[in-house]
């Protein structure tokens, strides 16, 4: 079963997903929380895989609890589920260490794909908020060079082969899995491997923030 914090502070909100989720299949709802520090608490208190974070929130808003989070709880990966798509909350959300974005709108069978995509450690944005991100890496890679650059990154310990760096390029595209396979002409499993051995050479824990260091690098031209 994957263990399940619900945090939004729309209590029919809360109570909608603890009725249809567990329709799903696998899926246990161990905890609910109002604002971001009862979602500390209670994180700690029933250490879910998987914690269904609102944005807009009371007390702490779901972008600085899923920074705590991150640090206190580093096993347990933060889904924002929320009514709103602006750019400031999708970016400051995946800064924060969000490995998902999606909005409340979401069908769920597609919300129970997505905890199922996170708790076992790749991550998920909504289609829209993919474009998002894209949008973002091609306005910043068409922005002029500033005057003092900042010092480049340290090389990696072991760098990208070429076919890492093609599988690096499709994931920074918010690609699934079986998408990239499928563009690469290689199995799901190998691709999986790929990516497990990416983001150990990148440091990184997930799928973006993988490309969001790739893009730092300058992996991504």
């Amino acid at each position: 079963m994957i263990k399940i914090v619900l945090v939004d502070d729309q209590v029919l909100i809360r109570e909608g997903l603890r009725i249809l989720l567990p329709l799903q299949g696998n899926l246990e709802i161990v905890g609910e929380a109002s604002n971001g520090n009862e979602a500390i608490a209670v994180v700690q208190q029933t250490q879910p895989d998987v914690v269904l974070m609102d944005v807009r929130m009371p007390l702490l808003d779901g972008v600085a609890a899923t920074r705590a989070l991150r640090e206190l709880a580093p096993q347990c990966r933060i889904l924002l589920l929320t009514t709103f798509d602006d750019n400031e909350y999708v970016f400051e959300g995946l800064r924060a260490g969000a490995a998902g974005y999606l909005l409340k709108d979401t069908p769920s069978d597609k919300l129970a794909e997505a905890i199922r995509t996170v708790a076992r450690g790749d991550s998920f944005l909504q289609p829209s908020i993919a474009a998002k991100v894209v949008a973002e890496f091609a306005r910043l890679s068409a922005l002029p060079p500033k005057p003092q650059a900042a010092p480049a990154p340290p090389a990696l310990v072991e760098p990208l082969s070429e076919r890492e760096l093609a599988i690096l390029r499709y994931l920074s595209r918010g690609d699934s899995n079986k998408e990239i396979a499928t563009a690469l002409y290689l199995s799901e499993g190998t691709v999986k491997n790929h990516i497990t051995n990416i983001l150990g050479k990148l440091g990184v824990r997930d799928r973006t923030q993988a490309a969001l260091v790739a893009r730092e690098r300058g992996l991504l031209g």
